[in-house]
């Protein structure tokens, strides 16, 4: 059986280049998921792929239905960890600093957070369950962050496939049992 993993296209909405408080994060944020995507080819390596699960948001979605041409399992499992900043007020901040501050917090369970580390990894396993009931080949279509701790997961399962530490966007990384 293989495993497909795919980080969605890149996204047209680019980061901030100022301070940004935390309600500017927000916004950005909300800005981030609703952007169009630099669509480019994908190489599936001829592999005939059997089934699709995406994430159910905008960029995944048009991900998977370029990847994949028949029916596609959306869901919101596959989404990235929610990102809440830790200063709402006035604090102004480089995004990447509220972005390692928001990531901080999150593996040290910090109340501020909506999702624990131990949900965020009970979600993959549970996805990862129902996906691989089927000894179908399948691809994944999801982000980055959520790739990282699924890939571990796979490997866990005695999958084998390669390493990556920020995965390229719209790039297959194949994992076989």
């Amino acid at each position: 059986m293989k495993v497909g993993l795919i980080r969605h296209f890149k996204v047209t909405r680019g980061y901030p280049n100022k301070l940004v408080a935390g309600d500017e994060l927000m916004k950005w944020v909300k800005e981030y998921d609703g952007s169009s995507v630099e669509e480019t080819d994908i190489e599936l390596h001829d592999i005939e792929w059997k089934r699709c699960f995406s994430s159910d948001l905008s960029r995944a979605k048009t991900t998977a239905e370029k990847a994949f041409h028949g029916k596609i399992i959306y869901t919101e499992d596959l989404r990235e960890m929610a990102i809440i900043p830790l200063f709402r007020e006035s604090i102004r901040l480089p995004l990447f600093l509220h972005l390692l501050m928001v990531r901080v917090a999150w593996l040290f369970n910090h109340p501020s957070q909506p999702e624990s580390k131990k949900e965020v990894l009970e979600r993959i396993n549970k996805t990862l369950d129902n996906i691989l009931e089927s000894d179908e080949d399948v691809l994944i279509v999801g982000h980055g962050g959520i790739m990282i701790f699924m890939r571990k997961a796979l490997r866990k399962r005695g999958f084998k496939g390669p390493k990556f530490r920020r995965p390229e966007n719209a790039k297959l990384y194949i994992f076989e049992n």
